[in-house]
């Protein structure tokens, strides 16, 4: 015979029935900042990246977790094809953007005055990647994760001679750290968060560029080290090359990434054409709204009085 259930028994049971729901998988799926597929749009709308045989549109990146893009841009050269990467990259619309106005306004006005030829390629060491920060497993999520950064490993001018960032930051010719340096500091001015040699024990090899929504507003900027004046080559006017605001991995209060939903070392799915280069282990313009970070050592930051121009 059936037994009767009461309704306080129901009422009892129902707490247990959505747990039980909630593991097997039935929970909502986390869902992206809404801010990122804005900016994704808005730069698309703005038709600041036009598909070209270098630039072109990818399939849609869904996950795992919150990781992805919704209009990914796989990229083999900026500029018009004047400078290429040395492996395809996968970015959002905003970065493609950026970085192409960066190699515009800072990379080939320095590389000209310095080498007295342009920069050829970009040496990336990372674009997209659904990871943690700094690849360390439970970490918040990396920028790379939505497309939204990427690792410069060094340049190759156009007589071919290569640049290298682990090599020449600290160890080149004079007039080679002073090409780098303007680059570090002229970075500062397009993206809101760059870290170089010196910022912290994750950076020693490479410039990482991004472009998080750093602050409540997006009003913050990361630059690290502190950008440094250079004085110009020889023959030209002594005015010293001014850097931009100071401050990827680094924590920066009020805006903090969101949380992995997934362990850095299982499952990293999705599209990843960066090449990961080897390298010994260690021991402006007003642009639309600035778009999370990196993690590391903290060792200073500052609020930047430039900021970003809407996405």
């Amino acid at each position: 015979m059936a037994r009767h259930i009461t309704p306080l028994l129901l009422l009892a049971l129902a707490p247990l029935a959505a747990a039980g729901l909630s593991g097997c998988g039935f929970m909502a799926k986390p869902q992206r900042p809404a801010w990122r597929a804005h900016a994704e749009n808005a730069c698309l709308a703005e038709k600041r990246v036009q598909p070209t045989a270098y630039v072109q549109f990818a399939p849609e990146i869904d996950g795992p977790g919150i990781c992805g893009l919704t209009k990914p841009l796989r990229v083999t050269a900026l500029q018009g094809g004047a400078v290429t990467f040395n492996a395809r990259a996968t970015l959002d619309c905003s970065m493609v953007a950026e970085l192409d106005q960066w190699l515009a306004d800072v990379v080939q006005p320095s590389a000209m005055a310095r080498f007295g030829q342009p920069v050829a390629q970009i040496n990336s060491m990372g674009s997209y990647s659904c990871r943690g920060m700094n690849a360390q497993a439970g970490a918040p999520l990396s920028e790379h994760s939505f497309g939204n950064a990427l690792d410069i490993g060094g340049f190759v001018l156009a007589d071919g001679r290569e640049i290298s960032i682990v090599r020449d930051w600290t160890h080149g010719e004079q007039q080679v750290k002073d090409f780098l340096a303007e680059v570090h500091g002229g970075s500062c001015r397009h993206f809101t968060t760059v870290l170089s040699p010196g910022s912290n024990a994750f950076h020693y090899n490479h410039i990482h560029v991004d472009l998080a929504m750093h602050g409540r507003n997006g009003d913050r900027h990361i630059c690290k080290p502190v950008p440094r004046d250079v004085a110009p080559p020889p023959g030209q006017d002594p005015q010293l090359v001014a850097h931009g605001p100071d401050d990827d991995d680094v924590d920066t209060p009020g805006a903090q990434p969101p949380l992995a939903a997934f362990q850095a070392q299982a499952s990293r799915g999705g599209v990843n054409d960066s090449l990961i280069l080897a390298a010994p282990l260690p021991p402006v313009r007003p642009r639309p709204s600035a778009l999370s970070l990196e993690g590391g050592p903290k060792d200073w930051d500052v609020t930047s009085s430039i900021r970003p121009r809407a996405r």
